[in-house]
């Protein structure tokens, strides 16, 4: 499985991942959250930054279900999704990852036919190769 290459501007967000935490990264000059992390802020161009809390809720804002040819790893698993989610705390933050039925489900644990664009999300980490990623199940009510 391919694993996300960890820089000095997106470590945090991989630490905080790891203890189960969303976070966002936020321009302490003008409060500005911004994803990707990256140093300045594209706003006021402030270099001050920290990491604000999410509250892990989002919906479903595009997806994807990918068909062959695929990576060696992912023709196992096929089908399966690649969501796109639009943060409920930050509409404009959209993430990349995948509905799954719990944090440690497989890909393709997801019903296809259950895919919905607005599906209320909520944010489980599961470990890959160690490193904690983000990964969306349907939210509770």
């Amino acid at each position: 499985m391919l694993t996300p290459v960890i820089d000095e501007d997106g470590a945090p967000f991989w630490s905080y991942a790891a203890e189960g935490e969303l976070r966002v990264q936020s321009c302490d000059g003008c409060g500005e959250l911004r994803f990707p992390p990256r140093p300045c802020c594209p706003h006021c161009q402030s270099f001050a930054s920290s990491w604000r809390r999410m509250s892990g809720r989002g919906r479903v804002w595009s997806y994807v279900v990918p068909h062959p040819p695929l990576l060696p790893a992912y023709a196992a698993v096929a089908p399966y999704n690649a969501i796109v989610v639009e943060l409920a705390d930050a509409p404009r933050i959209r993430l990349v990852g995948n509905l799954v039925t719990g944090p440690d489900a497989p890909l393709n644990s997801f019903p296809q036919d259950r895919l919905r664009i607005g599906a209320k999300v909520q944010v489980v980490f599961a470990e890959v190769d160690g490193i904690a990623v983000p990964r969306w199940v349907l939210e509770r009510p």
